[in-house]
This record gives C-alpha cells, structure tokens and sequence, in this order.
C-alpha cells in the first residue's frame, strides 16, 4: 500500500495540466516531465522495449512468460491533467481511516469535502482517502490509472509464478482536450485488445460512451455611440441570448443523467461586436446524436434568416463516437474484465460513460477498448479524491485479466 501511495503522491505533485488551445503534441511541455520520470521507472522495474516518442507517448512490453500463443492484451492511461482547474502546485492529503465525516481540504479558505454533498464519501468507510488540498485538482484523473498499471507490471515482473501472454502498455498525453488518441500507433501497439484505466468508482467496467460533438458560433454585431444607437446598433450578446433560449432548458449536464444526452455551453466571450459561445453536444443514441446537430444548424440557420444575412457564423466538428458497436462484436474482451473484477471480490458495475476516454477513439481506430474504474471522484476539481484501497483493487484488476487471458486461450 505504502509503494502504491508514494507512486501516485510523486506523480500527481507534477503539473501536467494540457492546453486546449495548443495544437502542438504534446499541448504543453510539462508533460514530458512526468513521461521522462515513468520512461525511467518502467526500465527500472524490468519492463522492455521501453520507448518514449518525439509526441509524448510511452510504451513498454511486458513479454510472455508462458509456452503458447495468448493474445497480446494492453492498458491504457493518460498523462495530462485537465485544464478545467489548475492542476500546478498539487498538495495531497493522506486521510486513514475514513469513518464518514467531513474532510477539512483548507481551513483558511473554509474548503470542505462532505459525504452531505458527495454521499459517494459513504461508500469508504475505513479506507484511506487522498484529497487535494482545496486549492487545485488531484490528477487522479488519470494518474490513479497510471500508478495502478506500473504497480500491476512491478507486481507481475516480481511473481513469474503468475502465468500471462504478453502485455502492452501506453500512456499518452492530451487526452483531456480530446488528442489522447490521435497519434496512437495502433499497429505498432501490437495488442488485440486493450483497456483504459479510466474510470472512476471501484468496480466500474464500461464499454459505451457518448457520440461526442463541438460547436463554436460566433455571433456578429455593430457597436455604434448607444447616445445615437437606435436603428444602428446590434448587440451581439442579445443576439446569442435569443439563440441560447432557443434550446431545450432541460437538456442540459445539470438535468440529465444515464443515456440521456444534452447541449453543453462551456464558454462564452461576449461583447457588442463579437460574441462567441462553445458548445459540446452528447448523446448515445446516434440518431438522435445526429438530430441534435441537425437542431442547431436549424437554429443558426432560423436566426440568420431574421436577420437576413449571416449573423451567427458556425463550426461545427464531430470528436468521438460511442465505442458500443465495436466492442458488441468482441464482447468476450468485456467478460474477461468482469470476471476480474469479480475475482477481486468487487460488484461490477456497468454502466454507459457520460464522457468519453481514449478507449472510444481507439476503439474506431482498430483497438477495442472497454474502461476500468481507477477509483476517483469528482474529477477535474477542488474536491476530488481516490480511496487508495480502490486503487489496490484496480492493481488486481489488471493482474487478473492478464491471468485470466492467458487461462482463458489455453
């Protein structure tokens, strides 16, 4: 425990927060910080073929220790951290023992983590809990994962007696702005499958995830004096609240949950002559993934028609699809998991992701790849926190589906 512990303190004290707005891999320097440490560790434990790349993207064999052909099995984590809240100057908190009450994050700024406001607090009693310290993100998102496969080779280069084929790792950068999986080489992973340690709570096995969609609108306006505005001026933030109204109110993230998909305005920068907003788009359903589109490019296109001319210019890209129709056909990769999970003494817990991970981009890319939980909470912020016996579950996790591969093609 106390290894697993001093592994993830040690990689989430190093700030590898990307940037969205960087197209450079990776999307900022630091990451190679901690890629350089992992590209260091995994020679030291005895891992092989051990290569960081000019991208940022470590990868590293762990060979076959048994006489027949198994299928090349591998896992997955990312580096970066999101930049949705600063993930600098990481100052973790070790908490033993839990026994439900609430957690002082800072006593200054009067920070508080509650099981009255995260209930899922109730689920570790007795566990040891690690938080931040208010004032940034933990980076258990996916630095948990990250930790859990390194353990997990270590502990498998240390027992021979526990027979595998062989397995492939990766970690990859910018996962968090969507690159994670861009300039993954598939090919030359080698693996017939593989799975992201990126999920969250302990027992969680996923194989569906949103269709995923972003817009940018920019909104064109006219600023004049507003002493002699009338008949002249044309508020463009006026215009993008008129737009904004246009969209169902209850298909929102705070309103939704499951398989129910929404439109997300995650930013917005606004004055009189220019406003623009940034939308994400989710649903499972395909259909009506595209039907969601589809209302948006009608609203656009009903706006400007008021105007008569081209007042809301809009972009529009798809980013990721739900990976359920390339893993249906595999499914057997999800049943190895499972059983795992249940030889670890956890409930699994399947469930769609309400997000998405690098699985669901590598998964249309020619490598299936399910999700395990790697034991987080309420990531990408203040309160977030791992209890570390999930981590050690999800360590075991990953040494049974290494086991239970190499058992299941004997």
């Amino acid at each position: 425990m106390q290894e697993l512990i001093d592994r993830f303190l040690k990689y989430v004290r190093i700030d590898t927060e990307s940037d969205p707005n960087n197209p450079a891999y990776p999307s900022s320097d630091n990451q190679w910080d901690l890629a350089k440490i992992l590209e260091k560790e995994l020679i030291e434990i005895g891992m092989q073929d051990v290569m960081l790349n000019d991208m940022c993207y470590i990868t590293a064999t762990l060979p076959s220790n048994i006489d027949y052909e198994v299928p090349t099995v591998g896992f997955v984590s990312h580096i970066d951290t999101s930049p949705d809240f600063t993930g600098a100057n990481v100052n973790p908190q070790v908490h033993p023992n839990y026994q439900g009450q609430d957690i002082i994050l800072n006593k200054e700024e009067d920070i508080i983590l509650s099981p009255k406001e995260f209930p899922e607090l109730n689920l570790y009693h007795g566990n040891t809990i690690i938080t931040t310290d208010g004032t940034t993100l933990l980076g258990a998102d996916d630095k948990a994962g990250v930790t859990e496969i390194v353990c997990a080779m270590e502990y498998l280069i240390k027992h021979p007696e526990i027979k595998h084929g062989q397995i492939r790792i990766c970690f990859t950068p910018d996962e968090e702005v969507g690159k994670g999986a861009k300039m993954f080489d598939v090919e030359k992973f080698g693996a017939a499958w593989a799975y992201t340690m990126d999920g969250s709570q302990v027992g969680e096995i996923e194989y569906e995830n949103f269709n995923a969609a972003g817009a940018k609108l920019t909104f064109k306006g006219k600023i004049v004096h507003p002493g002699s505005a009338k008949n002249q001026m044309l508020n463009s933030m006026l215009i993008a609240n008129k737009f904004i109204a246009m969209f169902p109110s209850d298909e929102i993230p705070e309103k939704t949950d499951g398989y129910e998909g929404f439109y997300h305005l995650h930013l917005m920068d606004a004055s009189v002559e220019q406003t623009i907003l940034q939308y994400i788009i989710r649903d499972h359903d395909k259909s009506k993934f595209e039907e969601r589109k589809t209302f948006m490019r009608n609203c656009v296109d009903q706006v400007n028609k008021e105007y008569g001319k081209e007042i809301i210019q809009l972009e529009m890209s798809d980013q990721y699809y739900n990976m359920k129709e390339k893993i249906l056909p595999v499914m057997h990769i999800v049943d190895i998991a499972r059983d795992a999970i249940i030889k670890a003494g956890i409930e699994p817990i399947t469930k769609p992701i309400r997000g998405g991970t690098d699985g669901s981009q590598l998964s249309f890319m020619g490598l299936p790849c399910p999700n395990i939980f790697a034991g987080g909470h309420n990531f990408h912020g203040r309160h977030e926190f791992v209890p570390v016996e999930s981590m050690m579950k999800a360590v075991e996790v990953i040494v049974n589906v290494a086991q239970g591969t190499a058992e299941r093609y004997r």
